[in-house]
């Protein structure tokens, strides 16, 4: 459909949270890969967990997508990847497949996945563990340059997921609005106001992009992006 091809799900990873910042901030990120089928419903996947509630998971964030393609582009940017951040699961993704990016998936695209059916919702900002997953001090912020930030998707029919289900796009609800798109003007232009006015109306995004969006035009300003992007100093 829209020469999106169908793709296979490679991989299916789940994760506890754990002590990860340096105060003990939880995190799920280093999650696993399984073998055998999970239950895809609303809040995710049976036995994935997140560290944040607040800023993780949830229906809007039910599932995280990151192409594993993006991994041969940093392998050749980072100037020394640790062994675990080679591959794929070192985002903290769910999802890993060949074939789909920002640049070919959009807004709102409702895709099939075994007995599950499921929408994206938006694309992630990354955030300071990532800092600490890489061991790179700024790794948050070369995520959000690159644009190679993968997304998410809330659940619009539960079912069973596994290693080898394919991927296959059954509507597209959002064409003109590549995830790739939403990305340049959330962070290279952000403060273009056309954009940003058909942003805030794009009914299949989030609400909290939306209202993201809506709150940079009533302000005329960019929100900080420090305490997202910046690792926790320790604290004594």
């Amino acid at each position: 459909m829209n020469g999106v091809p169908a793709t296979e799900l490679r991989e299916l990873r789940i994760g506890c949270a754990r002590a990860f910042g340096p105060n003990g901030e939880p995190s799920a990120i280093d999650k696993q890969a399984v073998a055998t089928p999970l239950w895809l419903g609303p809040s995710g996947l049976a036995g994935d967990e997140q560290g944040d509630p607040r800023h993780h998971g949830g229906p809007e964030k039910a599932l995280h997508h990151y192409p594993a393609e993006h991994y041969a582009a940093w392998l050749l940017e980072l100037p020394q990847p640790a062994p675990s951040c080679q591959q794929p699961g070192a985002f903290g993704e769910n999802v890993s497949t060949l074939g789909l990016t920002e640049a070919s998936v959009c807004v709102g695209d409702v895709f099939r996945i075994g007995g599950a059916t499921v929408q994206v919702s938006q694309a992630r900002q990354p955030c300071w563990k990532l800092n600490l997953r890489f061991g790179q001090i700024d790794m948050a912020a070369r995520v959000q340059r690159s644009g190679r930030t993968g997304w998410y998707y809330r659940v619009l029919k539960s079912g069973t997921v596994a290693p080898g289900d394919i991927f296959t796009l059954i509507e597209r609800r959002c064409p003109d609005w590549p995830l790739a798109r939403v990305l340049h003007f959330f962070y290279v232009e952000p403060l273009e106001h056309a954009a940003l006015e058909a942003i805030a109306e794009l009914s299949e995004l989030s609400p909290s992009w939306r209202k993201l969006a809506a709150h940079r035009l009533a302000s005329n300003q960019v929100e900080s992006w420090l305490g997202r992007l910046t690792t926790p100093t320790t604290r004594m």
